[in-house]
């Protein structure tokens, strides 16, 4: 490959629609056309000249389906592509796309692409509420090409036993971490509050940002009406907010294409380094709950690929979604818990927004002005889809490195895979019987912030891993979360498919 053929991004826009009354809001489809063409001017592009894209993909769409919302998408621009993607679900796939676009760029195999994402979400939820129905089009001519991993991201036993939703699966990680840590709840709260409090910093600077207000780490901490629990220890304003409306878009091309187009240098944004894997499927597959091997090699091998070290990266978006997931992205890329640097660019899905799939295509596009108003500087980001389960990274700079060969070699991710694939994880009891120690936990709460279900992953005395519910008792939920329940001792029993842990002492 020569180096004309370096892949680069060259233009970025992003869109959030507030307020708007819901008759008279923009769809998804509409928002992206919008990030399209501010894309295009972001990169000095004309209409025109955004009309030549030879490939558009676009981000599973939760909130509302098109038959073909890459072709539609092409259609409003007056392009005529000859690759039409569209993404499989995962809030990885931004960055995803962006690394498999990049490697299609360097192959030839595409030569100017418009990558974008938008949900309106917010918009169907005041509708719904208001009794009133959108009138939004469903067309795209044809079927597009589905790129992406579809497998369903949890088995029937966890669904049977609650781990269904992020908001019950997530926590488990976090109470992991927590004993990880080896500090108390208390100690342990004040510092997911201190966590997120910088995060909403962030977003209180960033106009795209779904929530402007900057909450402090005891507001953000602190329980109460307003911030109910929702999976211990976890209230509402420490959980990915999906109620928003909100649309990105990227542009990318070779450097041999940007000269083509005319977008001066000053614009472009090289992709250093970039790596993909997925840890073990399921989440009761994992080998433990306070790391990803899958994340600490995406980070590890983007990281080599760019010839730089964690240290050496000036600003940082990792996926955010809660905190758990904030907190093993840093520890897997080797970063201090007292590093000064933001751990994000836009504020992170509980302020800055998280529309469906597509957050990371908001860091990208933000991280694009980032490095681009500091010459020299690079960025990393991280996305995750499903329950830390599919990863990637992608690292930005404003040039090539020192050293740097005319050849763009993406790694290889079956290698990567292979490395994580390897990683043992224990055995799974179906049916657990007998004496039994928590591995970890969480207590869901109902609307009103009462304690409704508690979800165990558990341990039996060989070694076999076990999901269970604990007994449908107030005493037992309210001490789960007033002690350190991680390592707590009692018996496991199954009946009929469903298990249950009662720990010693009710």
């Amino acid at each position: 490959m020569h180096e004309d053929q370096q892949p680069i991004l060259i233009g970025a826009g992003q869109f959030t629609q507030r307020d708007v009354d819901p008759t008279a809001a923009l769809d998804p489809m509409a928002m992206m056309v919008e990030c399209a063409r501010r894309a295009a001017v972001d990169a000095g592009l004309t209409a025109t000249q955004l009309s030549r894209v030879d490939t558009v993909a676009v981000v599973n769409i939760f909130g509302w389906h098109y038959g073909n919302a890459p072709a539609l998408l092409a259609e409003e621009l007056d392009a005529q592509p000859s690759r039409q993607l569209y993404t499989t679900v995962g809030g990885n796939t931004p960055q995803w796309l962006v690394n498999e676009t990049a490697a299609a760029i360097a192959s030839g195999r595409t030569r100017f692409a418009l990558l974008a994402g938008a949900e309106a979400i917010n918009t169907l939820m005041r509708a719904r509420r208001a009794g009133v129905t959108v009138s939004w089009r469903a067309g795209g001519a044809g079927e597009p090409t589905v790129i992406g991993e579809s497998r369903p991201g949890t088995t029937d036993a966890e669904v049977d036993h609650g781990l269904q939703l992020p908001t019950a699966i997530y926590p488990l990680f976090e109470n992991a971490l927590r004993a990880q840590y080896g500090v108390g709840l208390r100690t342990h709260q004040d510092r997911l509050g201190a966590l997120c409090a910088a995060l909403s910093a962030v977003a209180a600077d960033n106009p795209y940002a779904w929530f402007r207000q900057r909450r402090t780490a005891e507001e953000i901490a602190t329980v109460t009406p307003d911030n109910r629990l929702i999976g211990f220890p976890y209230p509402k304003y420490m959980n990915a907010i999906i109620d928003v409306d909100q649309a990105a878009a990227v542009l990318m091309t070779s450097v041999a294409g940007a000269r083509a187009l005319g977008v001066p240098p000053s614009r472009w944004v090289y992709l250093s380094g970039c790596a993909d894997a997925h840890d073990h499927w399921f989440v009761s597959d994992r080998a433990d709950y306070n790391s990803s091997p899958a994340l600490r090699g995406v980070g590890r091998t983007a990281l080599e690929m760019a010839g730089i070290g964690v240290d050496d990266v000036n600003y940082l978006d990792l996926y955010s979604c809660f905190p758990s997931a904030l907190q093993i992205a840093r520890d897997m890329l080797g970063i201090t818990p007292d590093d000064p640097r933001p751990l994000t660019v836009t504020g992170g899905l509980p302020y800055h927004g998280g529309p469906g799939n597509n957050y990371s295509m908001h860091a990208i596009a933000t991280m694009l002005d980032k490095v681009r108003a500091r010459a020299g500087s690079t960025g990393l980001v991280t996305a995750l889809g499903w329950y830390i389960t599919k990863h990637a990274a992608g690292v930005y700079r404003t040039a090539l490195a020192d050293g740097a060969g005319a050849v763009w070699t993406r790694p290889d991710p079956t290698r990567l895979q292979a490395e994580v694939d390897a990683q043992p994880h224990p055995e799974l009891a179906v049916a657990p019987q007998g004496r039994a120690t928590i591995e970890t936990y969480t207590v869901l709460h109902d609307r009103g912030g009462a304690p409704i279900r508690g979800i165990v992953i558990g341990r039996l005395e060989d070694g076999r891993r076990f999901l269970a519910n604990t007994p449908d008792d107030r005493i037992v939920l309210e001490t789960l979360m007033q002690q350190e329940s991680v390592g707590r001792s009692g018996t496991a029993s199954s009946n009929d498919g469903t298990n249950v842990f009662e720990p010693d002492g009710g």
